[in-house]
């Protein structure tokens, strides 16, 4: 069996992972994920018992008890970047031994919910609203640098998508993945469902031209029309395709639900949207 290298799975010298320095007894199999630190706290408001709040650079963790459920809320900051070292070392504090380094006998699996904020691409998803990453297209070329993405991209629809909006052979490789289907069943059965771009950045990226012109300024009317079968795409933001594609690889349970902050067709935006986050997060906390 591999033992894998202190160089490839670095461990704190108390015995916590690298990055979200928490330990394996910290973690439950229940875990709640947002961009923002200070979301975690608003998160653990709803609480009914905390056992371990944990900041480590924009990483803050907090575990506890929620109507009788042990819950991990963690940020995850910004960026499919990030989702890899979060994924990577939630995987592991679940999965390796951090004493032998290796891999259990016997692998868990983690339920793990992203709630955050996005940009809606149709008039379906009207600012306030909630949506479902049903499939996640990304456009950060993360899971290529993974073994055995084949089997969970869907290439098909990939290929469809770079046909038809004329991608860029200067952009990295889009990939296409579904979210885990009874997970996105029990969460979002009431909500708009739909398919989310991962974004590389926040500005040019998504297609807003602040001082920089952009590459193809008609980037986003091709993908607010772009139709595969009955599915279109509905929104912006920039972690759920690393979050569905990571947590498929290794076997986890893994999606992402936003509130609607923005519209991108209208050109309309709401800043001051901590209420709806608020109300998003607990309905999430009762169903996960």
């Amino acid at each position: 069996m591999r033992i894998i290298p202190e160089s490839e799975l670095i461990i704190n010298s108390d015995g916590s992972a690298f990055h979200l320095h928490i330990r394996p007894e910290h973690l439950s199999d229940k875990i709640v994920m947002m961009g923002d630190p200070d979301r975690v706290t608003m998160t653990a408001s709803f609480f009914d018992s905390i056992e371990c709040d944990v900041r480590s650079r924009e990483f803050h963790t907090v575990t506890g008890t929620y109507k009788g459920k042990r819950i991990t809320a963690l940020s995850h900051g910004i960026g499919t970047d990030n989702i890899d070292i979060v994924l990577t070392e939630l995987d592991a504090l679940a999965n390796i031994d951090f004493n032998t380094r290796l891999v259990k006998e016997e692998l868990k699996q983690l339920t793990m919910v992203r709630v955050g904020t996005s940009g809606g691409m149709q008039p379906h998803c009207p600012v306030g609203s909630y949506v479902v990453s049903e499939k996640s297209i990304g456009f950060d070329g993360l899971i290529h640098y993974y073994a055995g993405s084949e089997s969970i991209r869907e290439k098909d629809f990939e290929e469809a998508f770079q046909r038809e909006v004329g991608w860029s052979p200067y952009h990295c490789s889009p990939y296409v993945v579904s979210a885990d289907e009874e997970l996105v069943d029990r969460i979002g059965h009431d909500m708009i469902r739909g398919v989310t771009i991962s974004a590389i950045g926040f500005y040019g990226p998504q297609g807003r031209h602040v001082r920089l012109p952009l590459a193809d300024p008609n980037l986003n009317a091709k993908i607010e029309s772009f139709r595969f079968g009955e599915h279109s795409i509905t929104n912006y933001e920039m972690e759920s395709s690393a979050v569905a594609g990571l947590g498929k690889l290794m076997g986890h349970k893994a999606m992402t639900v936003c509130t609607i902050i923005a519209n991108r067709v209208a050109l309309k935006s709401n800043a001051d949207y901590k209420g709806s986050i608020e109300d998003l997060l607990q309905i999430v906390l009762d169903r996960i």
